[in-house]
């Protein structure tokens, strides 16, 4: 029975992905293109030389820290919409730092350690709104991470445009680049990518699924998003877990966007976070609460992102092909998610461990675990 659910695993796993292959390979040929051609034009895009590898990784790191933050949220049952502005609100934090805290070369590293603190204090400040507005309100996470993007995203144009703007006037555009003192060092002219937030995203890939499975707040995460009534009764925190959630989601969204000011463009900017928040709820629908499979996910989408804008200049292909590709793949998985959950239940598999699902705890998760 194990290697027959397995198996059932592995091909709605793989299944998708070849369908989405084959889908956008047929529309390369409506258009009278080679589909291999293209291919072969979004691997070279994505790893002809150092520096489209240095592109990848630095769309990779900011990626793969919103996406694995996600993870948490979704463990505990929340959509956290707001993760752009969390990453928003943490590169102005991070910039506030940069701007104004001048030091001298050798003192350098504190002033970056400062910056990304600040930008996890800032991403957590607008996450921690997000989680009081739904646990003390009872305001949709939805709606509000939406209103609260919005505001994120005001905020920056107004102090680009005001109490930020370059020397030469007003602009909306971005503020004077941020001295050198203030930016992540390179890891060498070739591989263009900061050796400390790469190495700090190793260390929250290796950490966080030993907590998410191995601590009690996992597992208070894991009860609540099954069902925060039946884990309330249990005298499982349910509040305090959520909000716990919001807040680790929102540190590591205020890291991402530090990287991207202080690394990616050298200054802050409106929309910094690119739209990498979004695409992080994607990786988040794709894995479900399967946190290995974050960086490998996050990876392909950034190579595919990455390679892609060779597309228009080889073969005078809208880059966009790609966001195609990546919207199939999602629609494809969770098709067949649903189709895989429906299996298990007529057939009386039991659903896999890393599947959200929205039943009571089991009863072996005693009162005493929860709530010690």
């Amino acid at each position: 029975m194990r290697n027959r659910s397995f198996g059932i695993q592995l091909a709605f796993t793989v299944l998708p992905i070849i369908i989405s292959l084959a889908i956008a390979a047929l529309l390369v040929l409506l258009v009278g293109k080679n589909p291999i051609e293209v291919f072969e034009k979004i691997w070279e895009g994505a790893f002809r030389n150092s520096r489209s590898f240095s592109s990848v990784l630095n769309f990779w790191i900011p990626l793969t820290l919103v996406s694995l933050g996600l993870v948490v949220t979704f463990r505990a049952g929340l959509w956290n919409i707001g993760i752009e502005g969390q990453m928003m609100v943490g590169a102005i934090f991070a910039s506030w730092a940069a701007q104004y805290v001048t030091v001298s070369p050798e003192l350098a590293p504190l002033l970056i350690a400062l910056e990304l603190v600040l930008a996890v204090i800032g991403g957590m400040f607008w996450a921690t709104i997000v989680g009081l507005l739904k646990i003390r309100l009872g305001v949709n996470e939805i709606f509000g991470g939406i209103a609260l993007n919005a505001l994120a995203d005001v905020a920056a144009i107004y102090l680009i445009s005001g109490p930020w703007q370059p020397e030469i006037g007003g602009s909306a555009q971005g503020t004077e680049p941020f001295p050198a003192e203030a930016l992540l060092p390179e890891l060498s002219p070739d591989l263009t990518v900061s050796l400390l937030v790469l190495v700090l995203v190793v260390l929250v890939i290796i950490a966080l699924p030993l907590a998410l499975r191995g601590t009690r707040w996992g597992l208070q995460l894991k009860a609540t998003g099954r069902n925060p009534k039946s884990s309330l009764l249990l005298g499982v925190p349910t509040s305090r877990t959520m909000l716990s959630a919001f807040l680790v989601c929102g540190g590591l969204a205020g890291i991402a966007g530090a990287y991207r000011v202080l690394f990616t463009f050298d200054n802050m900017r409106p929309l910094v976070s690119g739209g990498i928040g979004f695409l992080g709820l994607l990786i988040g629908l794709l894995v479900s609460t399967r946190v290995l499979l974050v960086p490998l996910v996050a990876f392909a989408f950034a190579a595919i992102l990455a390679g892609s804008t060779r597309l228009k200049i080889a073969l005078q292909l809208d880059a966009s092909l790609s966001g195609v590709l990546q919207g199939t793949m999602v629609l494809l998985v969770l098709l067949f998610n649903g189709l895989r959950q429906r299996m298990e239940e007529r057939f009386g598999a039991a659903p896999a461990e890393s599947d959200p699902v929205t039943t009571a705890p089991p009863a072996s998760v005693s009162r005493e675990v929860l709530t010690k």
